[in-house]
């Protein structure tokens, strides 16, 4: 039988005392602090971490994870100036004590020892078998685990002293109450910088009515050392005078005999995490720039990739080794992004703040190359075209089955430039296009509502179309899924997408950052729009949709208007005749975390059933929590709660 001893009880190592001994592992943990503090008041955690901790509750419905959902970041200058507004996936901020507190009531207490302090290890054989305390305690064991935070001793033991950075960056942190602003930051985290000088102040949302707030600052420039509460207050106030009144509103609510400074460090990677039968895991293993807000994730992380190691090896060595191979790739990332952050920070006049500033809350997906597929599809289309939105089900499944062979490059054709001596075919005026939508939602089965064009009709599709230009220059993937929203909008919500506020609000929800989305619609999209209505001129484009197919041979089809799913199957086998056909996984969860919305005929179209099967399969999911639905008054579009933009 393993017995484990850990070396500090913070985040790190009580994680890996919870998995350790849910396992039924004999596990002990030795904190030198002489009672449970408060202190750090507050952590942003990722899903990859609160995931791991939702494993360890015996009953989620009476020990729920504490924590307040983030949902939102924004990102101000110190005038109050938006410079990013970008949606928040799977964030939570967590009080430290609530933290604590949940783990306390998980790991039982007899097996943490307090007010102990390592003062080194006793070797036998050059193996360690057993860690001395200062008070003069011996403790016994098979594997010694250094959780003991950034100035760890245990490894300053095994390794010697590290090289820390110099401390550049401080941060004041505070937690307070303030019912005002509770409602107006509710789930958003806002941070306000300077583009002048290394100096921010951001506020997280913690509870209902709470917020921990810290104040980073170039140290070199100005800085409060030994302070009183009152002096750290006056400093704070002194250092953001310039900044929004919301700013000293907070501060006003806090109680500055509860804050403190943190001075700011890391180390270099280090060549392993372990020496013999002792590893290190968290700060003390590894210690990046809080700009990451990585640092408790990343803790919890190694907890579990730790504990799992432990369970299934038998050779110690071979665990650590794998210990470290499994986290040093990330870790490094981390703490080079810290570092190009904080150089960032301290140096804002030499970036764009805003477009070019990095927030590490927000990941990127991996991309797959583009252009290196044997067919280029040029899509020329329109915000508001019917015919586009009906033939989303065939473009979806020509996606699904032969999508390893197609890029999709997006154009706008520009359908509606205005009523102004406007005449396409029987449409001249906005009443025209009313009936027209109905008739074309009998016809395909896809819901369209029509009285928009009765109730606000929209003068021209040009301000949309140059809002998925401003959408694309800032990603490709969800500009395309932007699109489909405004299109969800105007066709299913008579919502007019004309109308800023609703583009604003698509450009959100899908993850774009709203702020430089108004930015670039303002200032750069519209001349990518008028490139692509030249293109669109030289192609003779008169028809929407149109797709021009293009091969490396540089053989070509085009596919005008609406034409079935054979038509342009048939497209694709022609200019690579050796095209396989993927077999479409028809699982109805599989199919919404694809594509976050579908209506009935989509899929229907894309799970191979009847409408009325399909019907019966989508209640059924709605019911059990997966999707959720919009009722239009010609039919539903369903919302997956699983899709991750």
């Amino acid at each position: 039988m393993m017995k484990v001893v850990i070396i500090g009880g913070g985040v790190a190592g009580l994680t890996l005392g919870c998995l350790l001994n849910k396992a039924n592992v004999e596990v002990v943990i030795f904190e030198k602090q002489l009672e449970p503090t408060s202190r750090g008041h507050a952590f942003l955690m990722h899903i990859d971490g609160w995931s791991i901790l939702e494993e360890l509750t015996p009953c989620p419905q009476t020990m729920p994870l504490p924590g307040e959902e983030i949902a939102a970041f924004c990102l101000k200058n110190q005038d109050g100036k938006a410079l990013k507004k970008q949606k928040l996936n799977l964030w939570r901020c967590i009080k430290r004590k609530d933290l604590m507190a949940f783990f306390y009531k998980i790991f039982p207490s007899q097996q943490i020892k307090w007010g102990r302090s390592f003062s080194h290890f006793i070797y036998e054989n050059g193996k360690v078998i057993a860690a001395q305390f200062t008070n003069g305690e011996i403790e016994y064991g098979d594997v010694f685990v250094g959780a003991d935070g950034s100035n760890s001793a245990v490894r300053e033991a095994i390794f010697g002293k590290v090289n820390f950075t110099p401390v550049e960056v401080k941060e004041v942190v505070g937690i307070c109450r303030n019912d005002a602003l509770a409602t107006s930051h509710q789930n958003m985290f806002t941070k306000y910088q300077s583009d002048v000088k290394g100096l921010s102040f951001g506020m997280i949302p913690v509870s209902g009515n709470e917020f921990v707030w810290f104040m980073q600052y170039n140290c070199k420039e100005n800085d409060c050392n030994n302070c009183t509460p009152e002096e750290l207050k006056a400093f704070c106030n002194y250092m953001l005078a310039d900044f929004p009144p919301v700013v000293s509103t907070l501060l006003e609510s806090n109680d500055f005999s509860t804050s403190y400074i943190w001075n700011t460090r890391d180390f270099g990677v280090l060549p392993r995490f372990h020496q013999n039968n002792v590893v290190l895991m968290g700060d003390a293993a590894h210690l990046a720039l809080p700009f990451t807000s990585a640092g408790t994730t990343n803790a919890i992380l190694d907890a579990k990739i730790l504990s799992r190691k432990l369970l299934q090896i038998n050779n110690i060595n071979t665990v650590f080794e794998q210990f470290y191979t499994r986290r040093v790739d990330a870790i490094s990332k981390h703490v080079a992004l810290g570092r190009e952050l904080k150089e960032a920070f301290l140096n804002p006049q030499r970036k764009t703040i805003g477009d070019k500033l990095v927030v590490p809350l927000i990941s990127k997906k991996e991309k797959g190359l583009q252009g290196n597929k044997p067919i280029q599809v040029q899509y020329f289309t329109d915000p508001i075209c019917s015919t586009c939105w009906v033939v989303q089900p065939m473009l979806r499944k020509l996606k699904l089955e032969y999508g390893q062979y197609f890029d999709i490059d997006y154009r706008m054709g520009g359908l509606l430039p205005s009523w102004d001596d406007y005449q396409r075919g029987p449409i001249s005026k906005p009443t025209d296009v009313a009936p027209h939508w109905e008739e074309v939602c009998m016809i395909h089965g896809i819901p369209l509502d029509g009285d928009i064009w009765l109730e606000d009709p929209l003068p021209s599709s040009y301000p949309p179309s140059i809002a998925f230009k401003a959408a694309q220059m800032q990603d490709g993937d969800l500009a395309v899924v932007f699109l489909r929203r405004i299109k969800e909008m105007v066709f299913l919500e008579k919502k007019n997408i004309v109308d800023m506020e609703y583009l604003e609000k698509a450009a959100f929800e899908v993850g774009l950052d709203s702020a430089k989305f108004v930015r670039d619609y303002e200032e750069k999209a519209n001349e990518e729009f008028r490139k692509d209505l030249q293109l669109a001129q030289k192609m003779q484009v008169g028809v929407f949709p149109t797709l021009i197919f293009t091969n490396q041979a540089n053989q070509q089809f085009e596919s005008k208007g609406y034409q079935e799913y054979e038509y342009l199957e048939n497209i694709i086998l022609q200019l690579v005749p050796n095209a396989e056909k993927k077999p479409i996984n028809t699982d109805p969860i599989f199919l919404f975390s694809n594509f976050s919305t579908m209506t009935n005929k989509e899929f229907s179209f894309l799970s191979d059933t009847t409408i009325e099967q399909s019907d019966a399969v989508l209640e059924e999911l709605y019911q059990k929590g997966y999707i959720d639905k919009y009722e239009s008054k010609n039919g539903i579009i369903w919302k997956s709660r699983l899709a991750n933009y």
